[in-house]
């Protein structure tokens, strides 16, 4: 679909992996808004991860660096925090989900980065600057602080990509941010 070069089976196998944990995450946080009287949809969302998959639908590049590298990686730096939200209000099924789920997304972050390395290599690309160039263009959020260093250094996603482009340059997460991976 993204390109006309061969990609490895294993590229395949990684997104089938992602995929299968993606429909398992919708099953849990489904099952979990039924047992509040609640269903998906009933509340108001952003459409981000639409609107990227859309503006990166031409360009296998493009969507490596905004659903995983920027999208998913944000969920790492966010979760933690409603984690901790819902233990404080007594929740602690949904935040055990949420736990799981942040786990998961420790291996997608890590499996865009590999695959974006990949076809950077492919086509003899700095991954750095080709990240920086690709954000620019397909990313109209801002990159904010304070980012899960824990989590995105288990996902072999160094602050080389996203310090130089974050809002402010105050890249230490607060313990309550941080993830042991």
């Amino acid at each position: 679909r993204f390109t006309a070069a061969p990609l490895p089976l294993d590229f395949y196998h990684d997104w089938l992996g992602v995929a299968d944990d993606e429909a398992r995450h919708f099953l849990m946080l489904s099952n979990r808004l039924a047992d509040l009287d609640a269903a998906y949809g009933d509340l108001a969302a952003h459409d981000g991860l639409w609107q990227a998959a859309d503006a990166t639908k031409h360009d296998l590049l493009a969507r490596l660096a905004i659903a995983p590298l920027v999208l998913e990686a944000r969920g790492l730096d966010v979760t933690p925090t409603m984690i901790e939200r819902l233990q404080a209000v007594g929740d602690a099924e949904t935040a055990a989900a949420l736990n799981i789920i942040m786990t998961d997304e420790i291996t997608h972050v890590s499996v865009g980065k590999r695959w974006f390395d990949y076809v950077c290599g492919l086509d003899r690309l700095d991954p750095v600057s080709t990240w920086h160039n690709l954000v620019k263009r397909y990313f109209h959020g801002d990159l904010k602080p304070p980012f899960n260093i824990a989590a995105r250094n288990a996902a072999r996603f160094s602050a080389a990509f996203y310090g130089p482009l974050a809002v402010r340059d105050d890249l230490v997460a607060s313990p309550s941010r941080r993830h042991d991976a």
